[in-house]
């Protein structure tokens, strides 16, 4: 890799090239000073960075040492507790505060609803997800397992009107017709008096309107004939599509052909855990896309039913306001991009002592940078502010630093104070039980708090890997501990004065095909309060989008901020196994089986096709979203199963070996891997394939990982991949 010597860096000469060639042209940012102040910046930050990695392991290191030496005595929680306050892990909470956070659109604000997560490096997946900000509530229904029976490739008429069925039953619920349902009606029109637009419903010759007026928001089309009307609940629009050309429109009673409805409002470009990036090449394909969306010029090329199809951005969606007056509806979700943490570091910049730059301000530079071309266009922040959701803070003190980053960024791009806004995703353990102070270090830029369960439980696995053998995986999820994270994410947000002003969110539904599961399940989230919840996909953020105009969420935080606090106590519950509960070989064997068969299917995408985040099966076949957090939990848990001998090394290789044949199998027989580098089986020369010894690195050397996390093996062998 060529390198450029510039104010004390060797830089990538192809980033330095993207920066200079294409990101800052266009700002108002001079290349010399942005180098030259870079450097400077970067000098002082990186010791402050590498400090707080080695807290980190200070830290640890006297929780080890302290399990270790108590462990032949009843654990004493109080004595725990006092423990870690004097080791500075928890920290005593200072006087109540509400954020002053500004600049934040409604995306984030007022609107609750589904929020995708797209790994930036592909542009196509990136671009249908910033155009998810409004799906077909009919196609997603049709070809997904909601509506049960069948899906064919054929048109299926009873298929359809099952569909149209389920959406007017919903429509009756939350956008109900005065004295008739939505089944009934045979047209729509438009009526106008004194400048005011009014939709009517017939039935025959009889008439009706909405219940609730307020409903309507606006029209396209002629007011006898429209084209389609615009309804709102809770905030939330629904475009009612009326078309009697079409197949659908032919067999409803209003020729309703389509219900579109606002799905996700929001979207995480993601630099990280959903993304293989560990060189200046690969950093630059993630770079690149982004600023193509920040400029609204990315475009991606997809073969459908052989012919060429060119997506991009959306436009906005026009329509007539019930008071005759033309308006635009936002056409895009609105994006936020998330940075790297502070763990790892770039070969893609180095510095004046030849070390590797920090990636996580390397990544707030950049990304800020190729943002502010969306300052003049405003096609994704209407506010001018750049969304930065920041993962993997590890307590107070490592959000201020993420503040000091941001505040030196905003300095030398020209920005104005607080306008990088910044997400705290809540899934290390020393953050949750400080999550208070985390928010006081970032109160004037926090536009969101997120729970992340694997992630979470991972570091809760390492954290406390001296202590005891660790419950089953699929326990974990009604541990004590689990519900208290959960509930004080919610908690301490209210009481920080999130509501109407910031997100609270919660975690991924991991199982794309199983939509109906979806549908009966991921309406806890928003009934916790939560204004806001990850999806796998723009399909299932249409369906899941339904959950939020059942349940007004800023209601619902109204309630929750009356009930009692989640306990610390429970929130530090470690959940170890008890002694009394011995499991049997085959339980031990068939929990080694399913963490395995995850980590290998996840790892030899990762290492042999840098496919940082897809749909992986899993031990029975179905499909799973992975990502570097699933393969944390998974890694971590054997890793400690073997440290507290539940399991032999010698076992758990056997295991992997087995669980290696039928990963090649599944990934031989999987469409999605076609057009991809040639699949290299592991099962075929378990020690001449990268991916396999990769996946034994994260088991075997699982505890000696810093925080557990899985970069760095990941990282390194990807490179080594790719140098042969």
């Amino acid at each position: 890799m060529s390198m450029v010597d510039k104010k004390g860096l060797k830089i990538s000469s192809t980033l330095f090239e993207f920066v200079n060639n294409e990101a800052i042209p266009g700002t108002d940012v001079n290349s010399d000073d942005f180098w030259d102040k870079f450097s400077k910046i970067v000098h002082e930050l990186a010791p402050i960075n590498l400090r707080l990695i080695e807290k980190r392991e200070t830290i640890q290191k006297k929780i080890d040492d302290w399990h270790k030496s108590n462990n032949e005595k009843e654990f004493n929680k109080i004595e725990y507790i006092n423990f870690l306050k004097s080791i500075g892990y928890l920290l005593e909470q200072k006087e109540d505060f509400k954020i002053e956070t500004t600049g934040v659109d409604q995306e984030i604000s007022s609107i609750a609803g589904p929020q995708l997560v797209v790994p930036v490096d592909n542009a196509r997946y990136a671009l249908n997800a910033a155009n998810a900000r409004w799906g077909s509530l009919y196609n997603a229904l049709y070809g997904t397992d909601v509506i049960s029976g069948n899906i064919g490739e054929e048109w299926d008429k009873e298929r359809a009107n099952k569909v149209i069925s389920y959406v007017k039953a919903f429509l009756d619920k939350n956008l109900p017709l005065d004295k008739i349902s939505w089944k009934k009606i045979n047209k729509i029109q438009i009526t106008q008096k004194s400048g005011i637009y009014t939709p009517i419903f017939f039935s025959g010759e009889n008439k009706y309107k909405l219940k609730n007026s307020k409903q309507f928001i606006g029209f396209n089309g002629k007011i006898e004939n429209p084209s389609s009307i615009l309804l709102k609940n809770n905030n939330l629009h629904i475009d009612i599509i009326i078309n009697s050309n079409t197949d659908v429109g032919k067999i409803d009673s209003a020729s309703i052909s389509e219900v579109i409805v606002e799905s996700a409002l929001s979207t995480i470009v993601d630099n990280e855990d959903s993304v293989a990036a560990v060189d200046a090449e690969d950093k630059i394909k993630c770079y690149s896309n982004w600023l193509g969306i920040m400029k609204g010029s990315l475009q991606a090329k997809v073969k459908k039913n052989g012919k060429i199809i060119v997506r991009k951005l959306n436009s906005d969606k026009d329509f007539f306001y019930k008071n005759d007056e033309p308006a635009k509806l936002h056409g895009r979700s609105l994006l936020l991009i998330r940075n790297v943490g502070h763990l790892m570091t770039s070969s893609a910049i180095k510095l004046n002592d030849g070390s590797q730059i920090p990636e996580g301000i390397m990544d707030a530079f950049i990304t800020v940078l190729c943002a502010k071309h969306d300052f003049k266009l405003r096609m994704n922040s209407r506010k001018g502010s750049v969304y930065i959701v920041k993962p993997k803070m590890h307590g107070p003190e490592e959000c201020s630093f993420t503040d000091l980053i941001f505040k030196n960024v905003e300095k030398v791009l020209k920005l104005k104070n607080n306008q990088i806004l910044c997400g705290i995703m809540d899934e290390e353990r020393r953050t949750s039980i400080n999550l208070k102070e985390c928010i006081r270090a970032l109160k004037k830029r926090v536009f969101f708090i997120n729970t992340g369960f694997l992630d979470r439980t991972g570091d809760e696995i390492h954290t406390s890997m001296e202590f005891g053998p660790m419950i089953l995986k699929g326990d974990m999820k009604s541990s004590k501990w689990i519900r208290a994270y959960e509930n004080n994410n919610v908690d301490v947000g209210l009481s920080c004065g999130f509501s109407g002003k910031a997100q609270i969110g919660k975690g991924m539904w991991a199982m794309p095909d199983l939509l109906n599961d979806m549908m009966k399940q991921k309406i806890s989230h928003p009934l916790s309060g939560a204004n806001c919840a990850w999806v796998p996909s723009p399909t299932a953020a249409a369906i899941h989008s339904l959950h939020y105009h059942k349940i007004n969420v800023f209601s619902k935080q109204r309630e929750i901020m009356k009930r009692k606090k989640a306990k610390l106590d429970d929130l530090l519950e470690i959940p170890i196994n008890s002694p009394k509960n011995k499991w049997s070989k085959s339980q031990i064997s068939e929990e080694l089986k399913n963490n395995t068969q995850g980590i290998l299917g996840y790892v030899v995408r990762w290492i042999d096709q840098s496919v940082g985040c897809s749909k992986v099966p899993d031990i029975n076949g179905i499909g799973l979203m992975e990502d570097r957090a699933t393969c944390r939990i998974s890694s971590q848990h054997i890793a400690n199963w073997l440290h507290h001998g539940v399991c032999s090394k010698k076992q758990v290789l056997e295991i992997m070996k087995k669980m290696a044949k039928i990963v090649d199998n599944q990934n031989l027989k999987d469409k999605s891997m076609k057009g991809q580098d040639p699949y290299q089986s592991m099962g075929a020369n378990y020690y001449q394939s990268i991916a396999f010894k990769t996946a034994c690195d994260l088991v075997f050397h699982g505890k000696s990982q810093p925080s557990g996390y899985t970069e760095p093996l990941l990282h390194f062998n990807r490179i080594m991949k790719k140098s042969i």
